[in-house]
């Protein structure tokens, strides 16, 4: 597989590269106040909407509770009402459009919101690496940085490639075909306006719907100091600085599914890439073991 350096000026060229080969910090959450940039709180949900999705992230890692009972440690993961978060299963979805192609990539696994890593195995549909079948990429998320094995791109495949994320273009929202759990939760720190859209289910869950817009470098303003190299990266590399998503908290203000839909139109037309995760299995155990120095890959990568 082959996979172009994200260095090319503007989003679009990228994104399509991305779609076309298929791969597209400790204490965390939204600081307070918010300075001078008001958001705005649809009259159907008001500040108590703006609020909860703007304290997801926190909720995420524990350092604030959420809208229910006081998190509980020290309970099964996902055992109902009172379950700490902290740590979670991940499913995630990325999909785009290029040259009249749709397509979609899939990924899996764990994330720990207090310490922001995690380990996902993303899965390429076919062709999309140029190829009928491609070995799952193994990705590692760290602060400032994403771990990939089996990347391709002429890398040996017991090696991993490692990414500075405060160096890509969109932060590492759409680079790696998975938006970090983090990052996507993080966004919400810069919603401007929100809009509560009812209660409904997921995956048996009762859940709040919130939709609304956030801004990308007031996200980056309002995250945690850990966080804000990325989304301050995003805010610069991203021709539009706004994001429409639907996020749908549960009774303890946890963070379930959260959509965002990227668009980049610097060169040529538009090109929207929608990201979802959905977030279970909160309390699991999770195990991050970084790359050492000898089984990075300094090689060079092989361009399109």
């Amino acid at each position: 597989m082959v996979v172009q350096q994200h260095r090319s000026k503007g989003g679009a060229r990228a994104v399509c590269a991305l779609a076309v080969v298929g791969v597209m910090a400790a204490t965390a959450g939204c600081s307070a106040g918010g300075g001078g940039d008001r958001a705005v709180a649809d009259e159907r949900g008001g500040t108590d909407s703006l609020d909860a999705v703007r304290r997801a992230a926190a909720v995420l890692a524990g350092t604030v509770s959420g809208t229910g009972s006081a998190a509980v440690a020290g309970t099964a993961p996902d055992s109902g009402a009172g379950t700490v978060a902290g740590t979670a299963e991940v499913r995630t979805s990325m999909e785009t459009a290029a040259g009249g192609t749709r397509v979609t990539i899939r990924g899996r696994g764990t994330y720990d919101f207090r310490t922001r890593t995690g380990r996902l195995t993303v899965v390429l549909p076919k062709d999309a690496a140029g190829e009928d079948e491609h070995r799952p990429i193994t990705e590692l998320l760290a602060p400032g940085a994403l771990y990939m094995k089996n990347r391709g791109a002429g890398v040996p495949a017991d090696k991993w490639v490692r990414v500075d994320t405060t160096a890509l273009e969109d932060g590492n929202l759409v680079t790696g075909g998975v938006t970090d759990p983090m990052a996507a939760a993080e966004l919400l720190c810069g919603a401007r306006q929100v809009t509560y859209e009812g209660k409904t289910e997921l995956a048996g869950v009762a859940v709040r719907h919130y939709r609304g817009t956030a801004d990308i470098g007031l996200a980056a303003r309002e995250a945690a100091p850990g966080s804000r190299g990325v989304l301050a990266a995003a805010a610069k590399g991203f021709s539009k600085h706004t994001v429409p998503f639907d996020a749908y908290l549960d009774e303890q203000g946890r963070l379930r599914k959260v959509r965002h839909r990227f668009s980049f139109a610097n060169e040529g037309p538009a090109v929207e890439v929608v990201s979802t995760t959905l977030l279970f299995g909160f309390g699991v155990p999770v195990s991050v073991r970084l790359p050492d120095g000898p089984d990075i890959y300094t090689g060079r990568i092989r361009q399109r």
